[in-house]
């Protein structure tokens, strides 16, 4: 597939796992084909390799960010097939599941030109057949913290379709390995992910891929286009006050973050409206110590009424 070739849509599951069976078919081929050669010049044995596909789960609205995820997967695979769906389980009471945009013509075009060979775009009815299902998975006590107890629910919303993607693709993909891509952008729902193909045995990779952002500073997010040219300078606190932490742990020490005075300083930027601003040890987002691999500051803001997140690694 060239950079320019637009990805073949799919909307049903069972169009989904065809078209991944047989574009890793396809790719085995090729490489294939391509072992024999080398070998035959080379004078050697041949040296077969298993074609591995490259899988990003996306809500649509593609930007910069999600562009870098769907290059890292087609750099590291043979296929790529990414999944666009707006998942309403993710969503709460009064959030922006309406409003959230819906481009798939130019979330297409974004995808082919970073090597998506596939695009999953299903409908709820779907994804959901039956409605809500009556069986969930629980994010447990890590999923009720930070962005869990602001969005009640949100975490289960997001293990339950992240779930079912992987049972989609895993037996499609047969003996071939799976890689999943995800943005550390939103750094809770990645070690909740994490944790759920550990707990339940899924055969899948999982490969994080480090924050993308503006040469501001300005995380990139979907809900960006939410706001004026007001609201996104007044963002730019939250990447700067992240900043200014990692400078001063650097140089003193994690413990000695002045945290009340960052958060005051997120406050009174006009406009902003601070949710949270903590510390956390991202491997289990309880409270950090010496022993501490990683020291994440976690901070999330509403700008106007638009809620944004960001992170950033102290150590």
């Amino acid at each position: 597939m060239t950079e320019t070739s637009m990805p073949r849509v799919v909307t049903t599951i069972a169009d989904f796992r065809t078209a991944i069976t047989e574009s890793l078919a396809a790719a085995q081929e090729e490489l294939d084909r391509a072992a024999r050669q080398e070998a035959e010049q080379n004078g050697t044995a041949v040296q077969y390799t298993n074609a591995s596909l490259g899988y990003v789960p996306t809500m649509g609205a593609l930007h910069d960010g999600h562009a870098t995820l769907l290059r890292r997967a087609a750099e590291q695979n043979d296929v790529v097939v990414a999944s666009i769906f707006v998942n309403p389980l993710q969503f709460g009471p009064g959030e922006d599941y309406e409003a959230y945009p819906r481009t798939l013509e130019a979330d297409a075009a974004l995808a082919g030109a970073a090597g998506v060979s596939i695009i999953f775009a299903p409908s709820v009815e779907e994804m959901y057949p039956d409605g809500d299902p009556l069986i969930r998975i629980s994010s447990g006590e890590l999923g009720t913290k930070f962005e869990g107890a602001t969005r009640p629910g949100h975490f289960d919303g997001v293990l339950a379709v992240v779930n079912k993607f992987f049972n989609i693709i895993r037996p499609a993909a047969g003996n071939h390995p799976v890689n999943a891509y995800f943005g550390q952008k939103d750094a809770q729902q990645y070690i909740l992910i994490q944790r759920m193909v550990r707990d339940f045995n899924h055969d899948v990779t999982m490969r994080p891929v480090a924050i993308v952002r503006e040469d501001n500073g300005l995380a990139l997010s979907s809900r960006n286009s939410y706001l004026s040219d007001e609201e996104r300078e007044s963002a730019l606190v939250l990447s700067r006050t992240l900043a200014m932490l990692r400078e001063n742990s650097l140089n003193r020490g994690f413990h000695e973050i002045d945290l009340d005075g960052a958060r005051e300083r997120i406050n009174s930027t006009p406009g902003v409206r601070l949710d949270y601003l903590e510390l956390v040890d991202p491997m289990t987002f309880g409270e950090p110590t010496e022993e501490s691999e990683r020291v994440l500051a976690l901070v999330a803001a509403f700008v106007g009424p638009t809620r944004l997140i960001d992170n950033m690694d102290l150590r």
